[in-house]
């Protein structure tokens, strides 16, 4: 299996994002889902990972199962929130005895109840990426947000701590986000910083405008009022899905011609939205 870093030295690449499922029937949507995306031929995919751990099994689980039955390079999410030292450098070995090359490492988001919050040895995301760095194995990716992180206190500060974790990361991912100029104005203020890793833009389709919604106040991510506007007074989810297909395309084109050095798809475990959107593009075949 490839390291991601070496896919995108190689090109352009392109990507889709899966959670864990939580029950069989979830199980069996996600094994659907990654069948009928494979013949897209993505450069990787990569799994999420519960706030403080809670979903650390079934990612594995998961990553695990897409090295073994499938060709399609797998990443691993892993966030530092509520982890001991030890816990993770466990957690980090069984993932290179199981040949998994790569990791998105994280912060991660406290739970929502103080009272479930576990002891932490990490305080930053950067500091997961220095414990990974020193095991020399694996390609490390980290999350960027085009409006800022949530917890920053300005723009500016954001963009120095992405710039310090992208001193020892290879690449970075967004948070998704709805229009190009926030992803080259990022990019640019990286580059001035001198910071010049290749940034993977988030592609998060509408085909739901309250999840959106709800998501994008939890990431930090802004939902301009022209996007909440084209799905005024549509009620068929079929319509609202195309019309989210739509302009998640028109997004794509002006990031690919904007010089982006790929596309990840969140694909929320369903694969007939990023079908839509690679047809469009004339990537692959819906």
């Amino acid at each position: 299996m490839a390291r991601v870093s070496e896919l995108l030295a190689s090109g352009r690449t392109f990507s889709f994002e899966f959670f864990p499922p939580q029950s069989d029937a979830a199980q069996l949507t996600l094994g659907r889902t990654i069948a009928e995306l494979e013949p897209l031929q993505p450069s990787f995919v990569s799994v999420t990972y519960g706030a403080a751990g809670g979903t650390r099994q079934r990612t594995r689980e998961v990553v695990a199962w897409v090295r073994r039955e499938t060709a399609i390079t797998p990443m691993a999410h892993l966030t530092c929130q509520g982890h001991r030292r030890r816990e993770i450098a466990t957690l980090l070995a069984e993932y290179r005895d199981a040949g998994i090359d790569n990791i998105l490492a994280l912060g991660g988001d406290p739970p929502a109840d103080p009272a479930d919050a576990r002891p932490s040895d990490y305080r930053y995301a950067a500091e997961l990426v220095e414990d990974i760095q020193q095991l020399e194995h694996f390609s490390i990716g980290v999350a960027a947000h085009p409006d800022g992180h949530p917890r920053s206190p300005d723009r500016e500060t954001d963009r120095r701590m992405l710039a310090a974790k992208l001193v020892r990361a290879d690449f970075a991912i967004t948070q998704f986000f709805f229009e190009a100029e926030h992803y080259v104005r990022l990019v640019g203020e990286l580059a001035a910083l001198g910071i010049d890793k290749p940034v993977l833009p988030g592609i998060m389709p509408v085909t739901n405008i309250s999840q959106i919604t709800r998501m994008a106040r939890l990431s930090g991510a802004a939902v301009p009022g022209w996007v909440t506007a084209r799905f005024d007074g549509l009620d068929d989810p079929s319509e609202v899905r195309r019309v989210g297909v739509s302009l998640a395309t028109t997004l794509c084109a002006e990031l690919l011609a904007a010089g982006a050095p790929g596309l990840h798809f969140y694909t929320l475990n369903r694969s007939t939205a990023t079908r839509e959107i690679y047809a469009n593009l004339g990537l692959g075949v819906a």
